[in-house]
């Protein structure tokens, strides 16, 4: 099981496939599959992952076992996705908004001091564009995310927030807002776009 969810919901899968008869083996992609492809790692999990792991190797699968617990494996993902896609929206919040009062180059460069290790311009548009493309599917993830979290007792206050952000992103690709801005958009493209008009919340 591939999909980005709750170890809770890892497991409510598994007693359903359990029951059937089948054998559950939870997935967690641990990044983005392009440029990997095939070889993008997963962490293994459940009783059933150590069998299942050298026949994915021999695919050419490029796979770990995390445990042979359910769950761990997606609460390893799961707690990933906080901080990458936090940081997607947070980027598309901050950058946007330096843009409006023109503050972007300052800003980046007091970012690339702190973080040398990032190039923060050419991250931001990478993030700007991963979730114009995949802010729907990303959102979705960031609510299982907050399942996640509630799972371990607490309110999941930045995971909810990440997933209106990716929300709302999605919809102004839906609705056309970064139409014809070219194979290889900088990152500013997509915020001019944003502020083009007032933000649309619907």
């Amino acid at each position: 099981d591939l999909n980005s969810a709750s170890p809770g919901t890892k497991r409510e899968a598994a007693a359903l496939i359990d029951a059937a008869g089948g054998h559950y083996v939870e997935a967690g992609v641990m990044t983005s599959v392009p440029p990997y492809g095939i070889r993008v790692p997963m962490l293994l999990g459940g009783p059933h992952a150590a069998t299942l792991q050298p026949r994915l190797a021999a695919l050419g699968m490029e796979t770990q076992v995390a445990s042979d617990c359910l769950g761990v494996a997606s609460a390893t993902k799961m707690c990933r996705s906080v901080m990458i896609k936090g940081l997607e929206a947070l980027v598309i919040e901050s950058y946007t908004a330096a843009r409006h009062y023109g503050v972007e180059d300052a800003m980046i460069a007091t970012l690339q001091e702190t973080f040398p290790g990032i190039d923060w311009t050419r991250q931001g548009a990478y993030f700007f564009s991963r979730v114009a493309q995949h802010g729907r599917r990303r959102a979705e993830e960031m609510r299982e995310v907050a399942r996640t979290v509630r799972e371990a007792g607490f309110e999941p206050t930045m995971a909810s927030a990440i997933a209106d952000k990716h929300d709302w992103m999605a919809r102004q690709a839906q609705a056309g807002r970064f139409t014809g801005l070219g194979a290889t958009p900088v990152w500013q493209d997509y915020a001019d776009r944003l502020l083009a008009r007032p933000a649309a919340n619907d």
